[in-house]
């Protein structure tokens, strides 16, 4: 007999990973995901932002990071500023970090759509990839006679019905996120 759920399990961890990937695809408005892969330089080592500071969006255009230990200050500070990819400036008082987030132009919504589109792909390959390997299993399976004829074409159906699915799903978060990108 051939399970199935280990293939779904990977194609539901490989969707969780695209939605990760998308929350850090930035919309109009200031979230506390948008500087999740920040890393800081605290005390010799380095951590994610989250593990040295406190971050929140008091209002849409701002982020305020307030550090667990306030001479981390300038380094967290120097960590935003240098991720050029988000574009940000970030202040400090001495206390807290505060991030203003600029409204996107037309231009800058449509780059972001463009690359949430690339991510898609990339979950689809993922999940392509899945699909091979599955039947690559069901395939060896049945050449080493585990599996008659007719279950391999089972297996073939539920994988391409799992991969269908899962492609809606894809495409589902890609509409929400470009409505969420391309709303002013």
């Amino acid at each position: 007999m051939f399970d199935t759920d280990d293939y779904e399990l990977k194609m539901t961890s490989a969707l969780e990973h695209f939605e990760d990937e998308l929350k850090k695809v930035r919309t109009g408005r200031a979230h506390p995901g948008m500087l999740e892969g920040i890393m800081v330089e605290v005390y010799g080592t380095k951590l994610p932002l989250n593990q040295a500071a406190n971050i929140t969006a008091p209002e849409p255009q701002l982020l305020q990071i307030t550090p667990f230990d306030p001479s981390n200050i300038a380094a967290i500070a120097a960590a935003i500023r240098e991720d050029q990819a988000l574009g940000f400036n970030p202040s400090d008082d001495g206390r807290i970090v505060r991030v203003p987030v600029p409204p996107l132009t037309e231009e800058r919504r449509h780059q972001m759509v463009k690359q949430a589109s690339e991510k898609v792909e990339e979950a689809r390959i993922t999940l392509r990839n899945i699909r091979q390997d599955a039947l690559k299993e069901a395939k060896r399976k049945k050449d080493a006679k585990e599996l008659s004829e007719d279950d391999v074409r089972r297996v073939e159906k539920e994988i391409d019905h799992l991969m269908s699915e899962y492609n809606q799903k894809l495409e589902v978060a890609l509409k929400n996120k470009e409505k969420d990108i391309l709303t002013i």
